[in-house]
């Protein structure tokens, strides 16, 4: 005798407006020590580098929780992450042959070829 299993309803998974809010803070201060960049005038790589590296903490967490990557499948994170990666490695690369293009011709400028 075959038992007939029974169709249980999708449970659907929601997500508590605590962790939001948390990640609105943790905008919002963020927010607060990229505009304190500005305010205390750094100036060079230190200025730069401070932007850069609030602006992908920022980048991260808008990822992460408002488009859900964070409970996402790992495949469709990788998705995202491999061509953001490829992407730096691109311009890490145009990066080291500008410098060396402008090393040769400022080289052949002065010192002649």
């Amino acid at each position: 005798m075959e038992e007939t299993k029974k169709k249980q309803p999708e449970q659907t998974t929601t997500h508590k407006i605590g962790i939001y809010l948390w990640i609105w803070g943790l905008l919002f201060v963020l927010s607060f020590f990229s505009y304190m960049v500005d305010w205390y005038q750094f100036q060079g790589m230190l200025r730069w580098s401070l932007i850069l590296v609030f602006m992908f903490l920022k980048a991260g967490l808008i990822m992460a929780f408002f488009m859900h990557l964070f409970w996402e499948r790992y495949a469709l994170v990788n998705v995202l992450l491999w061509p953001m990666t490829a992407i730096a490695c691109f311009i890490f690369l145009m990066v080291a042959e500008f410098k060396y293009t402008l090393f040769t011709r400022l080289l052949y400028f002065f010192v002649g070829g």
